[in-house]
């Protein structure tokens, strides 16, 4: 089995529990869950079908430029439709912090960028920072959101730390794919580039995991910025906190 068929499956595989985990913690009933579901499983569709098309593929596609576009864009579109949905407001301030944190799990995936740079299909400095900063932070991930579980007020300043790192590091590793990869944009000549992250299976991982994680470390950062624990599940019976007498 080639590198390539084993990302596919694995990223796949990455997608949907990261697609299931925000389904589960930002609906408040069955129908908004599934709803969410949706729209993101749309939306993991069209960036396979823009890898198999080619369509941020330099020269011929759209290329860096394109490439920001796919990235930044679902994030500033998840960050309005919080701001503009009384809805998923009031999810973000009750689902579990827990939950935001244990998602990122995923990132240890980041070893693919490893394996590809000791084979030669992806450049340094981009493959090394970013896969091991990836394999860190989802490496993290699972037992700081166990301690979170156990205490949230106590495991917050790890978590402060944690999601700083972990920001930073998705933050890096979009700037040196973009200054990687042929085209205007490019600043690091180093062989081979960037090229195969706008193809299959590799596409999904920027244009897809990277906004959906980087909308789940914004979500975090707000969490911690206000100071509220993470209430009693009660509120997620009825699909209304008002309704349990619970109001965030």
């Amino acid at each position: 089995m080639s590198i390539d068929v084993l990302a596919s499956i694995v990223l796949t595989a990455g997608a949907a529990i990261v697609l299931s985990g925000m389904a589960v913690g930002f609906g408040e009933d069955t129908r908004s869950r599934v709803r969410i579901a949706g729209w993101l499983g749309l939306w993991f569709v069209l960036v396979a079908a823009m890898a198999a098309g080619g369509w941020l593929t330099y020269p011929h596609g759209l290329g860096t430029p394109g490439l920001g576009v796919a990235v930044c864009l679902p994030v500033i579109v998840m960050a309005g439709m919080v701001y503009g949905m009384p809805s998923l407001r009031r999810a973000l301030r009750h689902v579990p912090l827990s939950l935001l944190v244990a998602l990122h799990g995923v990132r240890v995936l980041g070893v693919f960028f490893l394996i590809l740079h000791a084979a030669g299909r992806l450049p340094a400095p981009f493959a090394p920072l970013a896969g091991w900063g990836d394999v860190l932070a989802g490496a993290a991930a699972v037992p700081l959101a166990w301690l979170v579980r156990r205490s949230e007020r106590a495991a917050r300043p790890l978590v402060w730390c944690w999601n700083g790192f972990g920001m930073l590091d998705l933050v890096l590793a979009v700037a040196l794919g973009a200054v990687s990869a042929p085209g205007p944009l490019q600043l690091i000549d180093a062989a081979p580039g960037t090229s195969l992250m706008t193809g299959l299976p590799w596409l999904l991982v920027p244009a897809f995991l990277v906004p959906l994680l980087a909308a789940l470390h914004l979500a975090v950062f707000y969490r911690l910025s206000t100071g509220e624990q993470t209430p009693p599940p009660r509120w997620r019976e009825g699909g209304n906190p008002a309704r349990t007498g619970h109001v965030g």
